[in-house]
């Protein structure tokens, strides 16, 4: 069976990670039934470069006609022009909404063998496995916005909209996530302040009552943030809206010991979905052959299992990731001096 994978490597280091990433994933389909088609086409800055627009209509159609979408990154300084029309963000943006994808996934698994890496001591890093659920199509990101000069003074006005027809169908799927791992919920809002977020305590409290073998606790973004940092294993499965699942899942970063390591997947109703290492461009190391793959490998592993139903060879990717860093390989974003490519050979080589 043939599976159409759209490939977006992007700008900076994205395409160095997304080549890891396709190695890994071939290597696991080899002997399989399933073989994936790739396309390449250009997203972000490069897509800036080339088309003048960050996403274009025959870019969007490709990924619409795709099983899946696996993005690199896209940005950097060359397009961080203040009051530009036209930002290498803008294509994750439309691509996100021409995808119809509202759930970004965040798996966050501290590896023992990281432990030194990490700025927090290893007894705290005991036991964290949860994964953060971000709502990706609401929020300030996508409300009305606004600049102009009043008396004299520049003034800006973002809009935070939520309707709870949106809310609903995130809280669902945490619940239904939950139900799979340890039944545990944890509402990330800001109910105390916001408008918004007492509609999103409301809405989620009134979910929970359709499962009552998962526990839910709401909890406010600013306690959030501070027990990522001094209880991390009490988290399960996290849900909260678009801007407080940003920062969050940055600041969970640091629990794996470094933003290479931390994949994501993007899904709505369907199981097509839009795959990417939670990392950035990295500008300062791109064509360095120096950054870290496993981010890129471990979104292929979850574009096997969610969107491809390979569930097997995405286990396989997983163990293989897991053996190398007991193996002590690192890359130097964990302290070491592999290479992208060595360290890719080495993901292969446990496969």
């Amino acid at each position: 069976m043939d599976c159409k994978i759209l490939l977006l490597p992007g700008d900076g280091i994205g395409p160095e990670v997304i080549d890891a990433a396709v190695q890994v994933l071939d290597a696991v389909t080899a002997r399989g039934v399933h073989q994936l088609r790739y396309t390449r086409e250009l997203v972000g800055g490069c897509s800036i470069d080339r088309w003048g627009v960050a996403l274009t209509d025959e870019v969007l159609a490709a990924a619409q006609a795709s099983d899946a979408v696996l993005l690199g990154a896209v940005g950097g300084p060359k397009w961080d022009i203040p009051l530009a029309p036209v930002r290498p963000e803008q294509g994750i943006l439309g691509l996100r909404r021409g995808l119809e994808v509202y759930t970004n996934i965040r798996p966050v698994k501290a590896y023992p063998a990281l432990a030194d890496v990490s700025p927090l001591k290893a007894e705290r890093l005991a036991g964290v496995d949860m994964v953060v659920l971000r709502e990706l199509t609401g929020g300030l990101y996508f409300g009305a916005m606004r600049r102009e000069v009043i008396n004299g003074r520049e003034q800006a006005q973002d809009t935070l909209i939520y309707n709870e027809d949106e809310i609903r169908r995130i809280v669902r799927f945490a619940f239904r996530l939950a139900r799979t791992r340890r039944k545990h919920v944890t509402s990330v809002d800001k109910a105390n302040i916001i408008e918004t977020s007492r509609l999103w305590r409301r809405v989620a409290t009134q979910v929970a009552a359709e499962y009552p073998d998962v526990t839910i606790e709401h909890v406010l973004v600013d306690t959030a943030a501070m027990r990522l940092i001094a209880r991390p294993a009490s988290f399960d499965v996290v849900v909260t809206e678009n801007m407080f699942g940003d920062i969050l899942t940055d600041e969970a970063a640091v629990l794996a010991g470094s933003m290479g390591m931390l994949p994501s997947a993007s899904l709505g109703d369907t199981v097509r979905g839009l795959y990417e290492p939670v990392h950035g461009t990295a500008p300062d190391i791109a064509g360095k052959g120096i950054a870290n793959p496993l981010g890129a490998i471990l979104s292929g592993a979850l574009m096997l299992r969610l969107s491809l139903g390979l569930a097997d060879e995405a286990a396989q990717i997983e163990r293989a990731v897991e053996a190398v860093i007991n193996a002590g390989c690192r890359t130097p974003d964990l302290g070491g001096r592999l290479t992208t490519s060595e360290m890719t050979a080495a993901v292969l080589a446990a496969c």
